[in-house]
């Protein structure tokens, strides 16, 4: 199985691109992971915050190919615990999932169209938390969740 976290626009913060980077490195050695970055031109301007959404989710299912299994991060979403998380990561990969893309959205959220095509939406917390880390957040529980479906002992 793939995974790939889709994120829009790079983050300035160092330490958070440095921790996702570790934990993204040590998914590798369980799963092919990836974090792809997507940016609308600099110079692009939009009236109001939907039309940048609708923009965001335009190239967001550019990216997204039909046999991808898409997954959204959002404060709506199902909460799951970290063992439970696990055990769906583990159902995903034992029903042949080829492609899981989870996509966190820009600071304004997503379009309809986004969370439309999803085929699942989750939530990291009932907590709202900045759209740069969230993508820490995720990516050390997809780690956690590797070494739950493996026995070791990074989990406690």
């Amino acid at each position: 199985m793939n995974i790939t976290l889709l994120v829009i626009a790079k983050t300035q913060d160092e330490r958070i691109k440095t921790l996702c980077r570790e934990y993204s490195e040590r998914i590798g050695h369980y799963v092919n992971f990836s974090i792809e970055v997507l940016s609308l031109p600099k110079k692009k301007k939009f009236a109001n915050r939907e039309q940048q959404r609708e923009a965001e989710g335009k190239l967001i299912l550019s990216f997204v190919h039909k046999s991808d299994t898409l997954i959204l991060l959002d404060e709506l979403g199902k909460e799951f615990s970290s063992p439970e998380f696990s055990r769906w990561i583990e159902k995903q990969q034992n029903q042949s999932v080829k492609h899981l893309v989870f996509v966190i959205g820009g600071p304004y959220g997503v379009s309809k169209s986004v969370r439309q095509s999803a085929r699942q939406t989750l939530a990291l917390s009932k907590m709202t938390f900045s759209h740069q880390m969230v993508r820490l957040i995720f990516v050390e529980q997809l780690y956690r969740a590797y070494t739950i479906i493996r026995g070791e002992s990074y989990h406690h």
